[in-house]
């Protein structure tokens, strides 16, 4: 059974080669992980704040990398927050 470090690898390998990747693109990729094994994997990285899932229609996501959080221009936005 994949490691959730593996998974998280293959999600984010997707988005890296095809930036505004969708769900879907990412469960086509990768047909021998489950829907769900996806979306817990996607839940897991948004919630670490390394991706951002964004709504552009009715059961269309797209996912991006967030910026790291070493990044001076992101650090200096949560300064001033």
């Amino acid at each position: 059974m994949m490691t959730h470090c593996e998974t998280g690898d293959r999600v984010v390998a997707v988005v890296v080669s095809s930036p505004n990747a969708t769900l879907d693109d990412v469960v086509r990729q990768y047909p021998d992980l489950t829907w769900n094994h996806i979306v817990l994997t996607i839940d897991r990285l948004t919630r670490n704040g390394e991706m951002q899932v964004i709504a552009k229609s009715p059961g269309v996501y797209t996912l991006s990398l967030s910026e790291p959080v070493g990044d001076t221009h992101m650090a200096s936005e949560l300064a001033v927050r």
